[in-house]
């Protein structure tokens, strides 16, 4: 089986895979990435670095969607 890290997004304890990264946990999330941003442990992830930025155990992520909907 694939190794699995924990770590929380918008507060709720989140598995995931091992070597995920920002923009994995977004599509699991989000089903649409437009108008939303994310922050790790308190800090903004730009968009630019979404597919190289991996998550790593114990980060707390934080997606905001800066988008009303409609």
């Amino acid at each position: 089986g694939e190794a699995l890290i924990r770590s929380t997004v918008n507060g709720e304890p989140a598995d995931l895979v091992d070597g995920a990264t920002i923009a994995d946990v977004v599509s699991n999330w989000c089903i649409s990435n437009r108008g939303v941003a994310v922050a790790r442990n308190g800090e903004v992830v730009p968009r630019s670095r979404w597919d190289v930025e991996k998550v790593n155990s114990g980060d707390a992520i934080e997606i905001v969607s800066a988008v009303a909907g409609g």
